[in-house]
């Protein structure tokens, strides 16, 4: 059973910083990428950033130079190390992992964590 538990939301003041993490936990063979995404009330899921098991990353245009990535494959954690908050920010944060269960596979499996919150409000 893959587990993946986020932690690190709560609430900070609008340029305030916060530093989510994320620990995957069970059986698999190997991780390839991991990434979060968030949920506003009323909005879809999306992207934030992400980043392969080459460390190449990707960021949401509206992250980018404030939001940074990161992973520790001998933790299997990810990390997001958000500065300048906005209340734009606001929103359930998830974090996901697509890994590849056993060595003969030929799909990876997409797993979710249970989602933290973060609210940027003064």
């Amino acid at each position: 059973q893959v587990q993946l538990v986020e932690s690190g939301g709560g609430l900070v003041q609008p340029g305030g910083s916060l530093r989510l993490s994320c620990a995957a936990s069970g059986s698999w063979f190997s991780i390839n990428a991991m990434g979060w995404y968030r949920q506003a009330p009323g909005k879809q899921r999306e992207l934030v950033a992400r980043i392969t098991n080459g460390s190449n990353t990707n960021y949401a245009d509206s992250v980018k130079g404030r939001f940074t990535i990161s992973r520790d494959n001998a933790k299997n954690t990810v990390y997001l190390q958000m500065n300048s908050l906005k209340p734009e920010d606001t929103a359930v944060y998830y974090c996901n992992a697509d890994l590849l269960l056993r060595s003969w596979h030929s799909n990876l499996m997409r797993y979710w964590g249970q989602g933290t919150q973060v609210t940027v409000s003064s």
